[in-house]
């Protein structure tokens, strides 16, 4: 028995070695010496296509969140349908939603142009979330960078790990638990819906079945959202400043104003009510702790050192 509690504990220990181990691999002076103009480069790709579409910021922000969650930061979300790969882009939580793969490729093509094969599509979408926020007045904070790209994708994985609109907010503390956050840490980063938009069959059911809901905001909700038809139809997710990043998102979760039901469980009379009545009134924390969680998002499931590879192109392994 004692054998056994020791292997165990071994076993435990060479995960969290391993875990640090990739982790201190990371730093955000990974390019400061192959490629030192990487980060101003992409920087001017993000802010140019977040200007002339505002919503992009939060595509590029869930980008990040949705390749994270599925294989760790890896840029699998990225990957083309092939014979040998089933693109994570044609998953449920991925399909006619997920945005700002050609923000990512044009980045990247700018990147190769002054560091061929130097930077990989995995640190590209971290530094691309972090300066959408920043450009959207949202926090800046500094990306931690080294990460490799996969060579394989997992439709089926993203399917079965991303998180659903309809999710109770115990089945979402658990996935985030799965995934290292905490319920702070899902809570901060849902703070980010502020600048997103949502699709009428994601909260249809919401406006017209629900209790929890502002009959006011329900109500207007239904003008572009009927009972029937409209499915693709956006409405955005904060009515009051949709385009900034700000805690006006946690204000509205307090007046029963959240549009998805996944957002409004997060102030339902449950344990991270006290986090969003704390974040609606302390928006310097909501800051602090959102750049906080990305960072800490960033880490989940590394390929570093000769793992993976640097993909020449985002969509496709290199031959």
């Amino acid at each position: 028995m004692a054998a056994k509690a020791g292997a165990a504990a071994s076993f435990m220990f060479m995960l969290f070695f391993l875990n640090t181990a990739c982790q201190a691999q990371l730093s955000p002076a990974f390019y400061d010496s192959s490629c030192p103009n990487a980060l101003s480069a992409i920087r001017t790709a993000i802010r140019s296509a977040i200007a002339s579409d505002r919503r992009m910021a939060a595509s590029l922000i869930r980008l990040h969140f949705h390749d994270c969650f599925v294989q760790g930061c890896d840029a699998s979300i990225l990957l083309d349908e092939t014979t040998s790969i089933q693109s994570e882009k044609t998953a449920l939580g991925n399909l006619n939603s997920a945005r700002g793969y050609n923000v990512i490729d044009k980045a990247k093509t700018e990147v190769e142009k002054i560091c061929p094969g130097v930077v990989s599509c995995a640190d590209i979408i971290a530094v691309a979330a972090r300066d959408a926020s920043a450009y959207v007045g949202g926090p800046s904070y500094a990306v931690k960078l080294g990460r490799r790209d996969s060579t394989t994708a997992s439709r089926t994985l993203a399917n079965a790990e991303l998180p659903a609109f309809f999710e109770s907010l115990e089945s979402l503390i658990s996935r985030f638990q799965k995934k290292g956050l905490t319920a702070r840490d899902m809570v901060a980063l849902s703070g980010s819906h502020t600048l997103g938009q949502a699709q009428c069959f994601t909260f249809r059911e919401r406006i017209y079945n629900h209790s929890n809901i502002d009959a006011g905001f329900a109500s207007t909700r239904r003008r572009r959202c009927p009972r029937v038809g409209s499915n693709s139809t956006l409405a955005p997710l904060d009515l009051v400043t949709p385009n900034s990043f700000d805690n006006n998102y946690f204000k509205n979760l307090m007046q029963n104003k959240g549009l998805l039901q996944s957002d409004q469980v997060l102030f339902n009379g449950g344990s991270t009510d006290s986090i969003v009545s704390e974040y609606s009134r302390n928006p310097a924390r909501f800051r602090s702790d959102f750049g906080s969680a990305m960072i800490k998002m960033g880490d989940i499931g590394l390929l570093t050192g000769s793992a993976g590879q640097i993909r020449r192109i985002c969509s496709a392994v290199n031959n």
